[in-house]
């Protein structure tokens, strides 16, 4: 079987190593050891400003959604994953859907102003398959009405975008870290924000309100990573670099083999260093689409239509007309992408996709 993803299990022996710390530290959560060193290494590696692991990557946006959204209107995407839009009803406040940019896939920055009303207080942005959003428009916008950006980044590790992290950019990033990433914990997940003030008041919203052991600065929940989660985490770190390059490997291979005469590739926004993180493909009707798909799953071949539906379709939302995006959701699978998918198989696929 090869599957859109495959996880990346680090030698068992270093994770045995990390755990083996633990052990010794009787010591499982609550800004552990392991947990400090994380954050740490990973501050390092992404060159981030201020972050917080988190046990998983939908919790960091409902933080921040509590934090800044108010209970107001949030401008949003419907072309992502649900938990961004579940996370805006969650914090009881309303999703407003902008359609998205027919060739890079984010949010039509130029669409944005006409939905901001006296009740908008925050824009939550993704960034679709680690294409990045129209971030300096959008950044302009919020300006203009005193509006808070969180950005949906969950596909992001790593990602450059004109000579820095992305999560360097907006009020708050969050990314997740799950298990199918190609960064994980197992189940995990970080907020990223710019400066030390924020980081103290999300922080204390990540772990119960709790300022001190006996005292609370505010209304809060628990999103703390675990030791286990981070022991993860460690092991899995030090193969960045490979798991990159074998990523961008496979990518390449379908840039040079695939027939664009069928279906088209995704646009990158300028300045952007990529991480290789999806491979999604676009055919001219749905039609062409699902009789591609049910030809590579005769050969135990598994793509996946992400993101399909529209978020639109969700049965707790008010419909709206962002006509892109369900023309889009409706064309768009992305093919298996992972470290060891090895040259037979990926021939297997693009022929499969070619004929």
């Amino acid at each position: 079987m090869i599957n859109v993803t495959k996880t990346f299990f680090p030698p068992i022996e270093d994770y045995q190593n990390q755990l083996q710390r633990i052990w010794n530290n009787q010591w499982l959560t609550n800004n552990g050891e392991l947990y400090k060193e994380l954050s740490k290494k990973l501050q390092d590696y992404l060159g981030v400003n201020q972050i917080i692991p988190m046990t998983n990557g939908t919790l960091p946006i409902q933080i921040a959604l509590n934090a800044y959204a108010k209970e107001g209107e949030v401008i949003t995407t419907p072309f992502s994953y649900v938990a961004t839009t579940a996370s805006i009803v969650w914090e009881k406040c309303t999703p407003v859907f902008v359609d998205i940019h027919p060739e890079y896939l984010t949010i039509d920055e130029s669409k944005i102003e006409a939905s901001i009303t006296e009740k908008t207080t925050a824009i939550l942005a993704t960034h679709v398959y680690g294409n990045p959003c129209d971030v300096e428009v959008i950044e302009a916008i919020a300006e203009k009405h005193n509006l808070k950006v969180i950005y949906d980044a969950a596909h992001c590790f790593g990602l450059i975008y004109k000579g820095q992290s992305i999560f360097n950019y907006g009020d708050v990033s969050t990314c997740s870290f799950h298990a199918t990433k190609l960064f994980h914990t197992g189940e995990g997940g970080a907020l990223f924000c710019q400066d030390e003030e924020t980081r103290q008041e999300l922080w204390y919203r990540h772990n119960f309100g709790h300022d001190g052991p006996e005292h609370y600065h505010g209304l809060g929940m628990n999103a703390k990573m675990s030791e286990l989660q981070a022991a993860m985490g460690l092991s899995v770190l030090p193969y960045m670099e490979h798991i990159l390059k074998e990523r961008q490997r496979v990518c390449e291979y379908y840039d040079e083999h695939l027939d664009f005469t069928k279906l088209s590739k995704l646009k990158l926004r300028e300045g952007t260093q990529w991480n290789y993180a999806y491979y999604p493909v676009a055919f001219k009707t749905e039609n062409e689409l699902l009789k591609t798909k049910a030809k590579l799953e005769a050969k135990k071949i598994n793509p996946r239509r992400y993101f399909y539906p529209s978020l639109e379709a969700l049965p707790y939302i008010n419909s709206s007309d962002c006509t892109i995006a369900m023309d889009t959701a409706k064309r768009v699978f992305c093919l298996p992408v992972y470290d060891s998918l090895n040259i037979e198989d990926l021939n297997k696929i693009v022929s499969t996709i070619n004929v």
